[in-house]
């Protein structure tokens, strides 16, 4: 009887580098994801962690290496068109219409997916049940993330790819965060997440990026 071997990763990434505007933003990056994982990118403004994640997206190719899903290569035609519906993307842009209600703009996202059921319930976990019904340009900024995240949750695709997603929360709003990634990795589903603030994901790996630039000198380098 032949011996099971321990399973693939969901996600692969092998020797993976990527160049932008023709320098190389990220060097021989080597990670395996398995369902319940999840990667913290860290480093300083301008050291790739969005370019990171728009890779992982397929929204821009390796220079070198591979990235493989299911062991297959995302890059593939046939591959991304079945890959890029396992993601949920978060980004800085949060693509919410001012004149659309809160609701509106969950609900909208979730028959777009051929879902129903969870706008309602994902906007009271995220606290913002009561303002349903007003229009989304009534929103303070960290109203406008806690909807992005209640989006998360009603569309509920098994890969989160989340930018900065605590920038303008308070601090109630990224214990809410907190919450629903250990949630989501306790039902199977995997999280990357780029960020300069400090979050907490329980046993997650973490990837420093170097900073791509020297820090310009100040006067206090200057003098000391």
């Amino acid at each position: 009887m032949p011996l099971c071997g321990p399973p693939l990763p969901r996600i692969l990434l092998n020797n993976v580098s990527c160049m932008r505007n023709a320098q190389l933003i990220l060097r021989n990056i080597n990670v395996s994801i398995h369902d319940g994982g999840a990667l913290v990118l860290t480093g300083a403004n301008g050291a790739g962690k969005s370019t990171f994640l728009r890779m992982i997206a397929g929204f821009s190719r390796p220079s070198a290496g591979e990235i493989l899903w299911n062991g297959h290569d995302i890059t593939s035609s046939g591959v991304f068109e079945q890959f890029k519906l396992q993601l949920n993307w978060l980004s800085l842009k949060d693509a919410i219409k001012e004149r659309l209600t809160v609701l509106d703009n969950v609900q909208w996202f979730e028959v777009l997916e051929g879902k129903s059921g969870k706008s309602l319930k994902a906007l009271e976990f995220m606290g913002l049940g009561r303002l349903a019904n007003e229009k989304a340009r009534m929103l303070s900024m960290g109203q406008r993330k806690r909807l992005q995240l209640a989006r998360l949750l009603a569309i509920d695709r098994p890969i989160w790819l989340l930018d900065e997603p605590s920038v303008a929360l308070d601090d109630e709003g990224v214990k809410l965060l907190e919450h629903i990634i250990s949630d989501h990795r306790k039902k199977g589903g995997i999280v990357f997440v780029a960020t300069h603030l400090p979050i907490e994901v329980e046993d997650a790996m973490i990837l420093r990026l170097p900073q791509r630039f020297p820090r310009r000198k100040t006067m206090v380098d200057l003098l000391s």
